[in-house]
């Protein structure tokens, strides 16, 4: 059998990156032998989507995939973000990896950034979700079982009683029209707890919402399986 080309998948958790990862398996174009995710260092959460680290690891034990984190100081400036990046992308090399995937939509700037990043390291930037019509990707994402908690919501845009819901078909009808079905301006961002590309769903259930650098977010605490009881 002929071995597929080994590539990493920039993994935030949330339901695009996830989705990224079920197209991937399907095409068998790639093999994803690894998820890089960044955190923010000081508050051991994940960068941006703000969820706790022991729920990445939660998800990433239900991919069956190991993870690649990168540590980000807080405050952290492009150049760090870059500098830590750099070292991911060397060990990829090293390792022989063909490539890194992405779960980018539609946003020009953030693609040919990723493609820049990756210049002259021989590394191909893929994007199995680019393009995509994003009220399209949202109804199949949703009707293939994938579920999500909002983690991030910009009150800007959407209501701040959005934080914490589930995304599902319920939601999507009652997103304003101004928002991006799948919250690709940053409107919100998830945490994907549930679907065809985890071997079982990852148990969790909202609680306290708060403000905080002008975003909301929605605290997720884990539910512990019987075993951790």
């Amino acid at each position: 059998m002929m071995q597929l080309p080994k590539i990493l998948l920039s993994w935030s958790g949330g339901k695009d990156s996830a989705w990224a990862l079920r197209i991937l398996r399907e095409q068998q174009q790639f093999e994803v032998v690894a998820l890089v995710t960044t955190i923010n260092q000081h508050f051991r959460r994940v960068a941006i989507h703000g969820y706790r680290e022991d729920l990445l690891d939660r998800q990433a034990e239900a991919t069956g995939l190991p993870l690649w984190k990168v540590d980000l100081p807080f405050p952290c400036s492009n150049a760090d973000y870059e500098a830590r990046m750099a070292i991911v992308l060397q060990r990829a090399v090293r390792e022989g990896l063909h490539g890194m995937a992405f779960g980018d939509l539609f946003l020009e700037e953030i693609r040919t950034y990723r493609l820049k990043q990756l210049e002259g390291t021989w590394l191909a930037a893929i994007f199995p979700v680019w393009g995509i019509p994003t009220d399209e990707l949202a109804q199949t994402m949703v009707a293939a079982g994938l579920r999500a908690h909002l983690t991030c919501v910009d009150p800007r845009v959407l209501d701040r009683s959005f934080a914490g819901r589930i995304y599902d078909a319920a939601l999507l009808n009652e997103l304003p029209a101004t928002v991006d079905p799948c919250g690709e301006r940053g409107e919100f961002h998830t945490f994907a707890f549930a679907g065809p590309m985890f071997s079982g769903s990852i148990a969790v259930r909202p609680a306290e919402v708060i403000e905080r650098d002008g975003f909301v977010y929605a605290e997720l605490l884990p539910i512990p399986n019987d075993a951790d009881a």
